[in-house]
């Protein structure tokens, strides 16, 4: 039962720091937009890593049974893994130019 609290626990915050929080200070009117990119930027990278130091602090003091630790530590890596994509694509260490490309070439030989 503990380990089915984990996994959803960790889905529903997942899903609200990348769907919910930029749906949620995302303010456009017309071709204007209103929120500030630097606000939703911080607040994300602060969510993250949040729920990653949350996932450590419950895998070394709160869950005592091995596996559940286990589920802990890998959510808390998958939080952590997410952080540094999104951190390096805010930086502009990488970007997304070469998906876009194959999927404009599918687009046009399909």
């Amino acid at each position: 039962m503990q380990r089915i609290l984990i996994i959803t626990t960790n889905c529903a915050l997942l899903v609200l720091l990348l769907i919910g929080l930029p749906a949620a200070t995302h303010d456009q009117v017309g071709n204007l937009q209103l929120s500030s990119a630097a606000t939703s930027r911080m607040m994300l990278l602060a969510g993250l890593g949040i729920a990653a130091g949350l996932n450590v602090l419950a895998g070394l003091f709160l869950i005592k049974a091995p596996k559940q630790k286990i589920i802990c530590w890998e959510w808390a890596g998958i939080f952590a893994a997410v952080l540094l994509v999104y951190y390096a694509y805010t930086r502009g260490y990488f970007n997304f130019e070469w998906l876009k490309k194959a999927l404009l070439w599918l687009q046009h030989h399909l």
